[in-house]
């Protein structure tokens, strides 16, 4: 049986790049909503959080309010350059896999990467802070500075 999923809002008005995105979400009743994927551009929201989201108005989908109850996921962020193409992209991703990480495309170049509870966030930091090193990739983890969990 496919899961039934819709899209929820998270408003970003200081994002220099985009206003907003939205996420999927499986709806579990009284506002709250399970987040499905990892956002590209939200801090502090990560995937299997359980969020409450309200229309601002009937014909709309819910907007972001907050974490109700966090799920132990951690979100990164990665930004290859343009000339690095996808399967040595997705060759170095995969190297992830080991230590609890999957990872979802934006686009060609922004990849959202999901660390799983449990997982070894700290090795997936250090295996991304290496390549920005060696100029393969740019890394920010999906946390604020006033958020916790980073």
């Amino acid at each position: 049986m496919e899961e039934q999923l819709e899209k929820i809002y998270i408003d970003l008005p200081n994002d220099g790049v985009v206003g907003g995105e939205s996420v999927w979400a499986k709806p579990l009743g009284s506002d709250l909503f399970e987040v499905r994927n990892s956002p590209w551009h939200a801090y502090d929201v990560h995937f299997g959080d359980v969020v409450r989201a309200i229309p601002r108005h009937a014909d709309e989908k819910p907007w972001f309010r907050e974490v109700v109850k966090p799920s132990g996921h951690k979100t990164l962020r990665v930004l290859f350059p343009k000339e690095t193409p996808e399967a040595e992209q997705a060759g170095l991703l995969a190297q992830l896999s080991s230590d609890g990480a999957s990872y979802e495309r934006a686009n060609s170049r922004l990849v959202a990467i999901d660390v799983q509870p449990g997982g070894n966030y700290q090795r997936v930091c250090d295996r991304l802070w290496a390549w920005e090193q060696e100029g393969l990739l740019e890394y920010e983890n999906g946390t604020s500075a006033r958020g916790a969990g980073a």
